[in-house]
């Protein structure tokens, strides 16, 4: 087989002669293909084939460090076997449900080449043969015919050049109709499930002869705004706007829109709600979260618990014990904990946020409470254990028990409302990283009568998800809460905290380096001299200086594109920090190259990932967006990369290191709810949008002993004065004020 050329796009044809792995969440296979006298292997998303169907693909060759030259499929077809041999491979291979090897021949020994016709068609006449009753011949006729829809869907994708993962969800959805749903509405694919952009959608439907005034792809322009938006944290679209933002997209008039919305509304696909002196557009999910979740919060903020212990006895014991003083802030905050059903408890870093939380944890054992501690991620948790003395913290998903449901294609959560938590309080931190719909999940889970305090620093940045929980708590004033202002004095002799608090504030920090002794400025205007000096601080400087090790360094930068991003960093610190000859291939487009010790990422919730500890004795589900672990093997024959998640060890077949990416460096954002012993902010060359007063202050109080900023101090200027928030359209404030209000009258 000529494999002299790697660059260039290749033809080949064939029979599958065997399937050597596949993936049925997401179609990756590797099969080997007999080409005349000669076999190779292709790899590739090729849900459900099996041996004996002739194939064509279409791609480029690639050579494993593993597994050899083999064919990296781009595009693919199938066709159904057609002689004997190829029939009885297919039949044999147990493809299709109630066929096996010896029923395959007996098949073709009855039906000869025409057997195939006859299980999807008449299926009837296979009880000619014994043992083959009506209905295992139904059962055996249902499966081929599922095997042929999915195979049509995979053609009529691959024609219009669509990606075939969309197959997977597509038939999970709507089984042997899927084509028929496609055909009827193209706009399905726009659907968060599947994922395809509208424009692609769109120029599928003209392809299909639906205009531009169909009021299909008006409705599905409407949706597809409201689902959109919920990327840049908008619950819901004010009706105009959301007008405005389609009419944009489809290029049409404004005026074609509103019967479509009207109609859209009146099937309650889109729920119209005044709210926050808005009309609001909602999508019926985030209206039914933010309508809950304010009357759970507005029942918890108005009930008044018993406590039988003296608070002031209890503090001026842990006083003595400790040899700490509260301040009067934490004294309140305390007491209020006692006596309130709910509380917020708010402030910047070096104000005794932890201190607090600790104090109130010692109150509630000793009222003798079964309490809780969560976070939104695993570094998040893992730190809050780490203040509370190693009391258990876990993740929210992991405390509500999230699992993903495969065939409805969404969360659902163990506890809720009908099986909720065993406790009698929770505390969660970092409350600025929970938006609303895992707000909704984590109160209807809880008890009744069960505490919830909530704590956070309003001046980080917002949720990645819809909402502005925090913020809307906060500003409704309706939830009670204590704001702790008072920096201690221990915490005031760092700079780390002093920087962070002038530049909430609004004001320059200096950036001399003559008085600083953990935050140290490096003004590099050229976006290379960024990063080379980025690698030479990782590589030698830090470790070599000041003895602290690259393990335990995090680079940030607000981009992840540009020289000075997070992909180009990754890649340099890389080669300098983790040199290893043990390369993965890329098994997917798009998917970097690990190696054993890479300091990794998972970029996406993957609530049905099994892990286990190093001991394999404790086993659990689920590895979340933004865990931080580390290659620890990567088995040479399967391609299998080992990866310890904090003593959580989980393995990553080939087709899902695209979960994956390299954490030498991350953006500011994903650096939430963690704390690192050196951090290095680069700052050079990013995009404006970027460049606020929240990311700085967030990246500045992810450093725990010190600070390195790189790069332009313009832009340092520039973050300080952006303090503009983008808007979040949230009707939360707003519903909890009017819930207090008619509870007043």
């Amino acid at each position: 087989m000529d494999t002299s050329s790697f660059a260039e796009q290749v033809y080949m044809e064939g029979t599958v002669s065997s399937v050597l792995f596949q993936n049925d969440e997401n179609g990756y296979t590797v099969l080997r293909l007999s080409i005349d006298s000669e076999e190779i292997t292709v790899v590739g998303c090729i849900p459900q084939i099996a041996p004996g169907e002739y194939l064509t693909v279409e791609g480029v060759w690639e050579e494993h460090h593993t597994y050899g030259t083999q064919l990296k499929a781009e595009t693919s077809n199938r066709e159904s076997p057609t002689d004997d041999d190829a029939i009885y491979a297919f039949l044999a291979s147990g493809t299709i449900k109630g066929i096996g090897a010896v029923t395959a021949k007996r098949l073709i020994d009855t039906f000869g080449s025409n057997v195939l016709w006859v299980i999807e068609c008449e299926p009837e006449r296979l009880t000619q043969i014994r043992g083959i009753t009506q209905k295992r011949a139904e059962v055996m006729s249902h499966a081929l015919r599922s095997h042929l829809s999915m195979r049509r869907l995979l053609e009529f994708l691959a024609n219009y050049q669509l990606p075939l993962q969309s197959a997977i969800t597509l038939y999970r959805r709507f089984g042997d109709d899927s084509l028929t749903e496609i055909s009827k509405n193209p706009y399905i694919l726009t659907d968060v499930s599947i994922g395809l952009n509208f424009s692609t959608a769109d120029e599928l439907a003209h392809s299909m002869d639906i205009t531009n005034e169909d009021p299909l792809r008006i409705k599905a322009g409407l949706l597809f705004e409201l689902s959109y938006n919920l990327e840049n944290g908008h619950v819901f679209l004010p009706q105009q706007k959301l007008i405005s933002a389609t009419a944009n997209l489809l290029k049409l008039d404004e005026t074609l829109l509103n019967h479509t919305l009207e109609s859209l509304i009146a099937s309650s696909e889109i729920i119209l709600s005044e709210i926050a002196g808005e009309t609001a557009c909602y999508l019926p999910t985030l209206y039914d979260h933010e309508c809950i979740v304010s009357n759970l919060l507005s029942q918890m903020a108005l009930e008044e618990l018993h406590c039988t212990l003296d608070v002031d006895v209890i503090l001026a014991q842990d006083e003595l014990s400790s040899d700490l003083v509260y301040a009067p802030l934490q004294r309140e905050a305390v007491k209020l904990s006692a006596t309130k059903q709910i509380m917020l408890l708010t402030g910047g870093p070096g104000t005794g946020k932890t201190t607090t939380i600790q104090a109130i944890l010692s109150l509630f054992e000793q009222m003798g409470m079964d309490t809780l501690l969560a976070a939104p991620t695993g570094r998040a948790a893992k730190r809050l254990s780490e203040t509370c003395q190693g009391a258990e913290a876990s993740t929210i998903h992991r405390l509500l028990e999230t699992r993903f449901d495969v065939e409805n294609n969404e969360l659902r959560f163990a506890r809720n409302q009908h099986s909720p938590l065993h406790c009698d309080a929770i505390i969660v931190d970092e409350l600025s990283m929970v938006d609303l719909s895992l707000m909704h999940a984590l109160l209807s889970a809880l008890p009744k009568h069960c505490r919830l305090i909530l704590v956070g620093d309003p001046n980080q940045l917002p949720s990645v998800g819809a909402g502005n929980v925090l913020a809307d708590l906060l500003r409704s004033n309706t939830i009670p809460s204590i704001e702790l202002t008072e920096v201690f004095r221990q915490a005031s002799l760092s700079s780390i905290v002093r920087y962070a608090h002038t530049v909430n504030a609004g004001k320059q920090p200096e950036m001399t380096n003559d008085s600083a002794e953990d935050v140290f400025f490096l003004r590099r205007l050229d976006p290379t001299a960024v990063k080379d000096t980025v690698v030479s601080l990782c590589q030698e400087r830090l470790p070599q200086k000041m003895g602290i090790p690259s393990s335990q360094i995090q680079v940030l930068s607000p981009t992840r594109r540009g020289v000075a991003g997070t992909v180009s960093l990754n890649q340099a610190l890389q080669t300098a920090l983790n040199p290893s000859k043990y390369v993965t291939n890329e098994p997917q487009a798009n998917v970097p190259s690990f190696r054993m010790g890479d300091k990794i990422m998972q970029i996406k919730n993957n609530y049905d990932l099994m892990w286990q500890d190093a001991k394999g004795i404790t086993f659990g589900m689920g590895i979340y967006n933004g865990d931080i672990g580390q290659i620890i093997s990567i088995e040479q024959n399967s391609g299998i990369v080992t990866v310890n998640f904090d003593g959580r060890i989980a393995e990553y077949p080939p087709e899902l290191l695209h979960e994956l990416e390299h954490a030498y460096a991350m953006t500011v954002h994903k650096s939430q709810g963690s704390e690192y012993r050196a951090v290095i902010l680069c700052l050079s060359d990013s995009p404006s949008i970027l460049l606020t007063r929240s990311v700085l202050y967030t990246a500045i109080t992810r450093a725990k002993e010190l600070l390195i900023i790189v790069g332009d101090d313009s832009a340092i200027s520039q973050m300080v004065k952006n303090d503009r928030p983008t808007r979040r359209y949230s009707g939360l404030r707003a519903r909890l004020v009017r819930a207090q209000n008619e509870a007043n009258s």
